[in-house]
């Protein structure tokens, strides 16, 4: 299943801004964001994601896309095209307004993240540091080694 996805970074001051999953949701730091709905366009739908989990208010014109990742989730069978968007500005101040998926947020030094911060997130934004606008996660060699355990019930990724 393909699903369509975005993201949002917003820095200030060295530090960028996180929500804190609760201990039934993992625990780890997440970006602000979430699927984009039928009826939407990527830009909106952070707009909207951004007033449904922190409370803040950011313009879909104020965001500049700066990533686009291409990511398996393997164990859940998953396919996501995530569209990574900068805010250069937002109003309001952040907190978490959905408790059962985030307990808070939290601004984390862009320089020093912690372990809780997921190795996708963390390979996305050394990408945007490198300058790289696509990127693909897990790699290539991890993907094909998932689907070949399942031998002649699956083909064709290998051939490419």
């Amino acid at each position: 299943m393909l699903i369509f996805a975005v993201r949002l970074i917003v820095e200030e001051d060295g530090q960028m801004l996180f929500l804190r999953q609760t201990k039934k949701n993992g625990g780890r730091y997440s970006l602000i964001g979430g699927n984009v709905e039928e009826n939407e366009f990527a830009r909106e739908a952070l707009a909207r994601e951004a007033r449904e989990e922190a409370g803040i208010h950011v313009e879909p014109v104020d965001l500049r896309l700066v990533h686009v990742l291409h990511r398996h989730k393997l164990k859940k069978d998953e396919t996501l095209l995530v569209l990574y968007f900068k805010a250069f500005r937002f109003e309001g101040e952040p907190e978490s307004l959905e408790p059962k998926k985030f307990k808070d947020v939290k601004w984390l030094p862009v320089k020093n993240l912690p372990d809780e911060v997921s190795k996708a997130t963390r390979h996305v934004l050394a990408g945007i540091q490198r300058g790289e606008i696509y990127s693909e996660f897990p790699a290539r060699s991890k993907v094909l080694a998932f689907w070949e355990q399942f031998g002649d019930r699956w083909a064709g990724f290998s051939d490419f």
